[in-house]
């Protein structure tokens, strides 16, 4: 097809396909780009989409409302935290797998199988018969949790052109918004007035509905491999394995390290270590393999290097607000629970308006400047948290998170689309998957890194307690918070050091999310290029580049 050009389905453009790489027709460019701006086609998919992002939403905050009573009726307190950390390694650990085989066999079955397995470890869930049977399916539902997380933004990038994408990104993000705050209360609700068990079943009816959408409404392109057909897709399960214990042995280091045992315990050693041998054993299989899962263009690949670095660094600050914010609001502040989510909830207010506006920015700026702003701005905004005054009132933070989302509107977005557009659809679930596998790691370093810096700074300051206040004193963040909420058998004296002491705590993880914040402009600046190339199979949905630039690697045509 050398040379060749065709018109775009509604948006008009004239698309050259002279790099189109192999293995994709005239009509498979225009089919992945998917339906015109106005088609109604795409509204059932969108829909299904949403409601896709809604289970994985929901399930990361409707659970903990109803920790009490699922202890209560299970037992296991010992290990409950295990409910979110298994889940959260099945979905980590899955998501290069899922991304590669979005590229081999297609998006829709893997949406698909998903959400089978999400609804399978639901139901399982609403079942339970203790707490090892709901930990163990609570890691079902993060197999299909990694899957539905990966796969929908791969989606969304198919269907829209680059243009557009802001918009159904900030719809995605806007789901995330109404579960951080819906989340919680429905949790409550169930847990007080139905039973836990409906927390996982309400599940089902989301699931059906956008499954149903799913297989009615979205098709995807024939892959017609001209040059291919008698060859059949090979998967290279024995890196899927590797990846699998490597990300498994390191998650589990991180999250239980300095929490069910200490850091330089055996069993954190010997995590440590398998999880670096595993490493190297991933590193010589994928090398070894014909179609590896993670392929070395992703770090070879400047965009998408730096782009996984900048978001792994943004993983690792976001643990400031969301783990710690909750506990200064009620322990400093003295807020209740429900108040105390509405001040970290501000941040899901701003943040998707701002990445839907955030279009506007880089079409003028360009993508890596939209994103350095982005960033520096939320580390100015990190580092006036330490100004806040003691003990303040609820707004000031409030606002600080109001402002903060803002700024990471600027920052994620344009850089997932910039990623999305710099390949092909044949890499662009690889590639999707590639950066949000390392947001999650960036999160689970962030909270064991940020954990050891808040137990190290409480214990400074307890240590120094004056002598009348000293006995009696909790040892640790959890205790701390515990003791403020219920403060009948302290002092006004010991009541004030132990808030100003959580004052302290957090103010100096919010300077090491500031670190993070820097970190992730670093990253931007002096690895990422200055013009994000952008593939033939984004030009072909007729989305034109305003400043063309020199011709990028093969198969890439133009910048932004």
């Amino acid at each position: 097809m050398e040379g060749c050009s065709v018109q775009g389905p509604a948006e008009g453009g004239t698309v050259s396909h002279s790099a189109r790489p192999a293995g994709h027709s005239e009509r498979d460019a225009l089919r992945t780009a998917g339906p015109g701006a106005g088609d109604p086609r795409r509204r059932p998919v969108v829909a299904a989409l949403m409601l896709a992002m809604a289970l994985a939403a929901l399930d990361s905050t409707i659970i903990a409302t109803a920790i009490p009573q699922i202890v209560g009726d299970l037992g296991g307190f010992a290990v409950f935290s295990w409910l979110f950390s298994g889940y959260l390694l099945a979905v980590t650990v899955t998501l290069p797998v899922y991304g590669k085989l979005s590229d081999t066999f297609g998006r829709k079955p893997i949406l698909i199988t998903g959400i089978l397995l999400f609804l399978t470890g639901s139901l399982a869930c609403a079942g339970a018969w203790n707490m090892a049977s709901l930990i163990a399916f609570r890691v079902v539902q993060g197999l299909g949790g990694g899957a539905l997380q990966g796969t929908v933004q791969t989606i969304a990038a198919d269907l829209y052109p680059m243009k557009e994408r802001p918009k159904i990104q900030a719809r995605l993000s806007s789901v995330w918004a109404t579960s951080s705050v819906a989340g919680p209360a429905l949790g409550g609700l169930l847990a007080a007035y139905a039973d836990w068990r409906w927390i996982f079943l309400v599940n089902v009816p989301v699931g059906a509905v956008a499954l149903w959408l799913i297989v009615r409404y979205f098709s995807e392109p024939a892959r017609d491999r001209e040059g291919d057909r008698d060859r059949r897709p090979r998967v290279d399960w024995p890196g899927a394995l590797a990846i699998f214990a490597c990300g498994g042995l390191l998650l589990t280091a991180l999250v239980q390290g300095g929490v069910a045992w200490s850091w330089r315990s055996p069993p954190s050693l010997l995590l440590f270590v398998g999880s670096a041998l595993c490493a190297a054993l991933t590193v010589v299989i994928e090398r070894r393999a014909a179609d590896p899962i993670i392929p070395g263009w992703v770090w070879r690949r400047r965009t998408i290097s730096a782009v996984n670095l900048a978001l792994g660094a943004l993983g690792l600050m976001m643990v400031a607000p969301t783990v710690f914010l909750p506990t200064y609001a009620q322990a400093v502040l003295g807020l209740g629970p429900t108040a105390a989510g509405f001040v970290l909830s501000v941040m899901t207010l701003s943040w998707p308006v701002s990445a839907a506006l955030s279009s506007h920015v880089y079409n003028r700026l360009g993508i890596r400047t939209c994103a350095a702003v982005g960033i520096g701005a939320a580390a100015l905004i990190l580092l006036a948290f330490p100004l806040l005054p003691y003990p303040g009132a609820a707004w000031q933070p409030a606002l600080i998170m109001l402002a903060l989302g803002a700024a990471l509107g600027l920052f994620q977005l344009p850089l997932i689309i910039g990623v999305q557009s710099s390949v092909g659809y044949a890499e662009r679930g690889t590639a999707t998957a590639s950066i949000l596998f390392c947001r999650q790691v960036g999160q689970s370093l962030g909270a064991a890194l940020f954990g050891a810096l808040a137990n190290a700074t409480l214990n400074d300051r307890l240590a120094h307690a004056p002598s009348d206040i000293r006995p009696g004193l909790p040892g640790d963040l959890d205790g701390v918070s515990h003791t403020l909420q219920h403060p009948g058998a302290l002092t006004a004296h010991a009541t004030d050091y132990l808030r100003r002491a959580v004052d302290t705590t957090v103010d100096h993880v919010y300077l090491g999310a500031a670190a993070a914040a820097a970190l992730a402009l670093a990253a931007l600046l002096l690895l990422a290029p200055r013009r994000f190339p952008v593939h033939t199979d984004v030009r072909g949905t007729g989305e034109g580049e305003r400043t063309p630039g020199p011709a990028g690697p093969p198969g890439k045509s133009g910048s932004r």
